[in-house]
């Protein structure tokens, strides 16, 4: 059984127990980090952590760990569980308190951190690409916070997932905010496009690196709204996350994009980001 974190000891999984009324149980009250771990390394902590912070920030709990106090925590964890390519979980909650929907005062945010091995990405969702839909946004105002209250999600993610695709990119007044689960970008004339940072989508790590890596190969990339008519008549789409990196989307709401196979700025793309998981790790 997997060693878990959770309120300053390291136990089995079968052994950490939580309050029933702890506010993550009864209102969803809490954020939640995923990092990527490859060879026993996190990959791009800092970002993670100083997203985890500004969540905090959103809503309103203080941050129960410094920086250096998380990646000990985090580190430990990974040793134990046996190190190589895990997904670490981290979630903080405002605590346990009687159930009221006003904050209670002086609680002590309750904190949990698993690890588990990393689900590899199918090598055909390299080579063929993935199938998505487009879907209503329906999720809360405030996406920019990586907040536990993931139901809007879910119930998108199982819908996309009901309709043999993998991912459910999301319409809010006609224009992309990003998948249920993911970011999203466009190719046009081998140029990228992403929505702009806002409260209607998550600030991603992994799209920060893209960003990052856009620039260091001197691609151009504009950060700015895209409409469903433009998605449709993309040369390239793609998604990111923490844990499925950067894929290719090659059918859309049953339609081909382009030629229906990942397209050449997605493959330049994706080999550095391996290139930079190597540095990062080995370097």
């Amino acid at each position: 059984m997997a060693t878990v974190y959770l309120n300053g000891e390291y136990t089995s999984a079968d052994h950490a127990k939580v309050s029933v009324f702890d506010r993550g149980f009864l209102f969803g009250d809490g954020v939640y980090e995923v990092i990527p771990v490859y060879e026993g390394r996190c990959f791009e902590l800092e970002g993670h952590l100083g997203r985890l912070q500004r969540s905090l920030e959103g809503v309103r709990i203080t941050n129960p760990q410094t920086n250096a106090e998380w990646s000990a925590i985090i580190q430990t964890l990974i040793d134990q569980n046996g190190g190589g390519d895990q997904s670490v979980y981290l979630q903080v909650t405002r605590g346990v308190a009687p159930r009221d929907h006003l904050f209670p005062a002086n609680t002590t945010p309750s904190v949990f951190v698993m690890s588990n091995p990393m689900q590899l990405i199918p090598d055909a969702f390299k080579l063929q690409g993935i199938k998505c839909i487009t879907l209503p946004d329906i999720r809360w105002q405030r996406c920019d916070i990586k907040a536990i209250t993931l139901l809007a999600n879910s119930l998108l993610k199982q819908q996309a997932h009901e309709q043999g695709a993998q991912e459910a990119l999301l319409i809010k007044d006609g224009h992309l905010t990003e998948g249920a689960a993911s970011n999203a970008y466009i190719v046009k004339n081998d140029v990228i496009y992403t929505p702009p940072k806002s409260s209607e989508l998550l600030p991603g790590i992994t799209r920060d690196v893209v960003l990052s890596l856009a620039k260091r190969a001197g691609i151009e990339l504009h950060q700015q709204l895209i409409t469903e008519a433009e998605l449709h008549d993309a040369d390239e789409i793609w998604i990111s996350s923490s844990t499925r990196e950067v894929l290719p989307v090659t059918v859309l709401d049953d339609h081909p994009v382009a030629s229906g196979q990942p397209g050449p700025v997605w493959q330049a793309l994706i080999a550095l980001y391996q290139q930079l998981k190597q540095e990062q790790n080995l370097g």
